[in-house]
């Protein structure tokens, strides 16, 4: 295993924990939970906290599907804000942003947090991306806000495996494989079913037929 691997491996149960624990508190920044310093990305900047960030990636490495960015934000201001876009260093567009009830604008309520990523919440989708965002690797995100503007972060990459499957990519493309080949290659029994070409009495009364008149011509000629 490479030292990128194996660093992305102790970040991925480093961080398994306080996702789940920060996930279903959704209680706001001064929660219990929030006293203990997940050993994590996180950052603040104004108003603005962001803990757990994390890059998520397709399970298999031949997959050329999209990769999520999934994060607790935390809004300790008393104003609302949204979250204008998510944009991965090395990445040519920024993150799709979709709220959990299908809208493009994503607000993290005043005094309230928000989690992105995961069945029911709001998604920070990246497009193709298997080339700029390797698993194990750490990569830095800039999350842009209305009110406190960007604010940057380095997160580790792991694949959609184990914990991180449920919080992983929704489009998960199906692996490739021989069976359609297969299939195409194997639908030789019509031809090979040969029925058609030998049954080879048609052509033999046929054949037969004309050399009886032949012979029937014969006679009269003679005659």
């Amino acid at each position: 295993m490479s030292s990128s691997l194996r660093r992305g491996a102790l970040a991925a149960a480093a961080i398994a924990f306080s996702i789940a624990s920060l996930a279903a508190c959704g209680a706001g920044s001064n929660a219990q939970t929030l006293e203990i310093k997940p050993d994590n990305a996180e950052t603040s900047v104004g108003d603005v906290r962001i803990q757990n960030a994390t890059v998520i990636t397709q399970p298999d490495l031949k997959s050329k599907g999209p990769a999520v960015i999934t994060a607790t934000l935390f809004n300790n201001g008393r104003k609302a804000q949204t979250l204008d876009s998510v944009v991965v260093d090395g990445v040519g567009k920024a993150a799709a942003l979709t709220a959990a009830d299908g809208k493009k604008t994503v607000t993290i309520p005043a005094g309230g947090s928000l989690v992105l990523g995961g069945k029911g919440n709001a998604s920070a989708q990246l497009p193709n991306s298997r080339t700029a965002v390797l698993d194990g690797n750490a990569q830095n995100i800039t999350f842009t806000f209305s009110t406190t503007g960007a604010v940057k972060i380095t997160a580790f990459v792991v694949p959609a495996e184990s914990y991180f499957k449920q919080w992983g990519p929704s489009e998960v493309p199906a692996v490739p494989t021989a069976t359609p080949t297969q299939s195409a290659s194997g639908s030789v029994k019509p031809s090979g079913s040969a029925t058609p070409s030998g049954s080879v009495s048609p052509s033999g009364s046929a054949s037969g037929t004309p050399a009886a008149g032949a012979s029937a011509s014969h006679k009269a000629a003679g005659h």
